[in-house]
């Protein structure tokens, strides 16, 4: 198929508008819970620092075996502070042992489905290990919680991916009792109402962080693509025909710049019009290999997937 290779390269690149979410490859880090499995995409650029801290925390064991403490329908649910502990003398619930506080990296809106840091009144500057995802959008002017003013704004480092808000809708219904102390509004399964045991605590069984170059969720494909002009672009695929091809169409409006280009990318061949994805998250069990689409449709930027390899 012939078109103005000049033409496709300007568009794209004069269109280097901020996404509203990354969509560069970031970590995604997937939980197995005792209420169903979600993914979190981790927001690495936006959020250097605060990515860092939540990965140092998984990768020191902090959150497997932790709990949701807190849930406040219609706001948010909280974890990260405590964590079972099998000992001889059998089970006990344990604060989770902070690192150092962190700067505040307030950057992106507080809407339903993201996730973000906890911190200490009036402190910006305070988040350790907890954090939570808003239930709602948080982020409302007229809303007397709203996340994005106050206390310098809370920050905004990851989204939940795929259906994971089921598994917060889910816990949001359940009913919620006072265990004491910072436990005062704590969520708990599988409760008759009497007296509750480590059994009825919303628990995390397991944490693990993928790295992939695209991610595949709520119909929308993102991720980071060299098309040939130095500049590293940020770009979301929207699917618009599953039948009997797959087709997508760039957003134009999610098109944006990268400071620089990440260890691995997705490139465009203006030669035979092909975008090469190396590898595609699209839940939170399974991602894909070498993804292969044919530009066909120059004018509309819709492209047609033509195969991959599945890896899990």
């Amino acid at each position: 198929m012939h078109y103005n290779q000049k033409y496709f390269r300007t568009t794209l690149s004069a269109c280097l508008f901020l996404a509203h979410f990354s969509a560069q490859a970031n970590p995604i880090a997937c939980f197995d819970t005792n209420m169903g499995n979600f993914c979190i995409e981790l927001f690495e650029t936006q959020t250097p620092v605060t990515t860092a801290n939540f990965l140092s925390y998984i990768n020191n064991g902090a959150y497997t075996h932790g709990i949701f403490h807190r849930s406040v329908p219609d706001f948010v649910v909280q974890g990260g502070g405590f964590q079972i502990v099998d000992s001889a003398d059998g089970k006990s619930l344990n604060p989770v042992t902070v690192l150092p506080p962190i700067i505040n990296e307030y950057k992106i809106s507080n809407a339903r489905g993201t996730v973000a840091m906890a911190k200490l009144g009036n402190n910006p500057n305070s988040a350790t290990s907890q954090w939570f995802v808003n239930l709602a959008d948080n982020n409302d002017p007229r809303n007397p919680q709203n996340l994005d003013i106050q206390n310098g704004g809370f920050t905004v480092f990851g989204r939940v991916l795929f259906d994971g808000m089921s598994v917060f809708d889910a816990i949001e219904k359940l009913p919620i009792r006072n265990l004491g102390g910072s436990l005062s509004a704590t969520p708990l399964k599988d409760f008759d109402g009497t007296q509750a045991s480590f059994n009825n605590l919303v628990q995390i069984n397991h944490v693990a962080v993928t790295n992939t170059v695209g991610v595949f969720s709520e119909g929308i494909l993102s991720f980071p693509v060299d098309i040939g002009t130095g500049t590293a672009l940020a770009v979301s695929l929207r699917l618009i025909k599953d039948n009997p091809s797959i087709v997508f169409e760039l957003d134009l409006t999610s098109v944006t710049s990268l400071a620089s280009n990440p260890a691995s990318i997705a490139t465009f061949s203006s030669q035979n019009s092909q975008l090469h994805i190396p590898s595609v998250m699209i839940n939170a069990s399974t991602q894909i290999n070498n993804v292969v689409m044919s530009l066909t449709n120059a004018e509309s930027y819709q492209f047609t997937l033509l195969s991959f390899d599945q890896i899990n």
